[in-house]
């Protein structure tokens, strides 16, 4: 049932409200006829644009609190019937035409995570942890956080001094210099982005660890090392719902036969969910977000076990707050490449997805896999300090 009232203006001045004069209330204004027919069409792909391009104007109303009403309603009322056709349609095309090539991996990380370090250290931790911390206070910085997140993955992953561990997706190297510094192991990572690549491998000879890390630009696919402990943190977004039995296989293949492998990965709940056209198009290029019964069926066509699996419910979105809150105060400090479309953008991208996962079917998971079912402790008890 829809609770809420939207009003809004379209570019002849005439006035609209939708829904109940009751729950909340917001009010948009659109400039550009064109945003109108587009809206009608493509909803959730003009919304974004027509917010970055400034032909939807907000009236006394947030964007956040715009978007909130918008998904609120969204799952209570009957979308037209060409809206749910396109839905149902959707996942099916991008399963035949988004073919997660190598090549297109690497131009899809370029596309994003090659932008500049510069614009990351606006927002991020002092770590640079570009994924979903661990809340296990909901008082906590976010610093705290992102350092509870690594050292409850770390917990996972059962680590003894003589581990070598793989972190595919490594990023800016956070997490192995972590488990290097910290846990005594080896670990070797890889990643696409030749940015991330650099500001790594300088930050390992900086702390002293280029000895016990190593860092290299290469495709999860070309490895064909065995290694104790596998551990992939926000990456699995990237495989591509085709390529998930080849991730999963090439995970299989790669460990070690008593050896762990932690995969954290953003997923949704619902296998009708469709994946935002505007974020695939404007952020993450070839982007997925399978559910996790897909996930648990590309999982099933390997020998792996799966020994834990633990939902992170919101702490994704309290992580986008903190970092859309340091974006903001710090927006005046972007690149000079980086003009206040690109900082609009990037307020739809962060406000968003925090409201995805909120309010809509968004969510964490963190997968724990095994070659054998002895692979894991027999209690969850080594996952949590003792007081």
């Amino acid at each position: 049932m829809v609770t809420d009232r939207l009003a809004v203006r379209f570019p002849d001045g005439s006035v609209e409200t939708y829904g109940p004069d009751s729950g909340d209330r917001a009010e948009i204004e659109i400039t550009s006829p064109g945003t109108v027919r587009r809206l009608c069409l493509f909803p959730e792909r003009t919304l974004g644009e027509a917010f970055t391009d400034g032909t939807i104007v907000l009236r006394n109303t947030p964007l956040r609190a715009l978007l909130v009403l918008l998904s609120r309603n969204m799952r209570a009322g009957t979308q037209p019937l060409w809206i749910q056709a396109m839905n149902r349609a959707t996942p099916l095309i991008r399963r035949i035409t988004h073919q997660n090539t190598t090549g297109k991996s690497r131009a899809n990380v370029a596309h994003h995570y090659d932008l500049s370090d510069q614009l990351y250290r606006l927002f991020l931790d002092r770590d640079m942890q570009y994924s979903c911390a661990y809340f296990s206070d909901p008082d906590m910085t976010l610093e705290q956080a992102q350092a509870a997140k690594k050292a409850h993955i770390a917990r996972k992953l059962n680590l003894t001094p003589d581990c070598h561990v793989l972190d595919i997706g490594c990023g800016w190297g956070g997490m192995a210099l972590t488990l290097a510094r910290d846990y005594g192991v080896r670990v070797t990572g890889i990643t696409l982005s030749e940015n991330q690549l650099a500001t790594a491998q300088r930050r390992a000879e900086e702390a002293g660890l280029a000895d016990r890390v190593t860092f290299t630009l290469k495709d999860y696919r070309h490895v064909t090392e065995t290694f104790d402990r596998i551990v992939s943190v926000g990456m699995l977004e990237h495989v591509g719902r085709n390529q998930l039995p080849t991730f999963f296989g090439k995970v299989h293949d790669l460990l070690a036969e008593d050896g762990l492998a932690l995969i954290h990965t953003i997923s949704n709940q619902g296998h009708r969910t469709v994946e935002s056209d505007w974020i695939r198009r404007y952020i993450f290029p070839g982007y997925s977000i399978p559910p996790l019964s897909v996930l648990q069926r590309s999982i099933e066509t390997t020998d792996l076990f799966v020994c834990d699996v633990e939902p992170l419910r919101i702490h994704y979105a309290k992580t986008l707050d903190h970092w859309f809150e340091r974006f903001w105060a710090r927006k005046h400090e972007l690149p000079p490449q980086f003009d206040a479309r690109f900082a609009r953008m990037w307020q739809y991208y962060l406000t968003s997805m925090s409201v995805g996962f909120r309010e809509g079917k968004l969510l964490v998971y963190q997968i724990q896999l095994g070659k054998n079912l002895a692979a894991a402790p027999l209690t969850r008890d080594y996952m949590y300090p003792r007081a």
